[in-house]
């Protein structure tokens, strides 16, 4: 009789299961070791028994050649799955984009009173209620913008009527303060002069004829001269550049 299918279920008794593992890991191992001679192939086993002990075989004199080699080939499949899923996705991304630039090209030509001969009774209301609608936010913007500027230039308004206000209070303090106060009469260095209370009887100003010789002239300085030294102590001579101050 030919031999029974055995249904492959984890083996409870843990000796017959440690003989099984032992028994079975070395099959595997002597497989691996035929199918890499008999058909020239790479062949790497890893095994992790339940107490995470490691048994390996590898066909090649090292394991992590293998392995690296495993790792390249399954990042390159991966890349290759990310970019065909890529490509995938940018063309569908494209045909949307695509279309949706149709619409809008075609929604412009109409909002322009263009290619409109095509277009429903239904949606000739449907652009004349959006153009309708896009009006009125123009409006109520448009007038949001005149009252923002009306009121910026008021306040620049108020702003320079009260500079002219302060300005005015100030001339007119200034006048009020040289009205109650005049300025006192100052000589050409701008130095105060001082005043000087002398009568008018004891003025003796020179006399001085235009047309005459230097002769008289030098003789009227010798006569202003001595009458200044026989003049009385009381009495003050003053000199003609200051007699113009105080005639005025």
């Amino acid at each position: 009789m030919g031999r029974g299918r055995v249904e492959l279920r984890r083996i409870e008794n843990k000796i017959s299961r440690q003989v099984t593992f032992s028994k079975r890991r070395s099959g595997l191992f002597k497989k691996a070791q035929e199918i890499s001679v008999l058909c020239d192939a790479q062949v790497a086993v890893i095994i992790f028994s339940t107490k995470g002990k490691l048994f390996e075989f590898s066909s090649d004199s090292s394991l992590d050649g293998i392995l690296e080699r495993y790792e390249r080939q399954t990042h390159t499949e991966q890349l290759a799955e990310a970019n065909i899923e890529s490509q995938g996705n940018l063309s569908l991304e494209f045909y949307k984009l695509t279309t949706k630039a149709k619409i809008l090209e075609k929604n412009i030509r109409n909002y322009g009173g263009h290619d409109l001969d095509i277009l429903s009774l239904r949606e000739l209301q449907n652009l004349e209620q959006q153009i309708d609608t896009a009006m009125k936010r123009i409006r109520t913007r448009k007038n949001q913008m005149m009252n923002e500027s009306i009121s910026e230039h008021q306040k620049k308004a108020r702003a320079l009527q009260e500079q002219n206000n302060i300005l005015a209070k100030k001339v007119k303090e200034k006048e009020k303060t040289l009205t109650e106060n005049p300025q006192k009469e100052k000589d050409t260095q701008g130095h105060n002069l001082p005043s000087f209370n002398v009568p008018a009887q004891q003025l003796q100003l020179p006399t001085l004829t235009l047309g005459a010789n230097l002769h008289q002239a030098r003789g009227s300085e010798e006569e202003e001269v001595e009458a200044h030294q026989t003049a009385p102590r009381s009495a003050t001579i003053i000199p003609p550049w200051m007699s113009r101050h105080l005639i005025r």
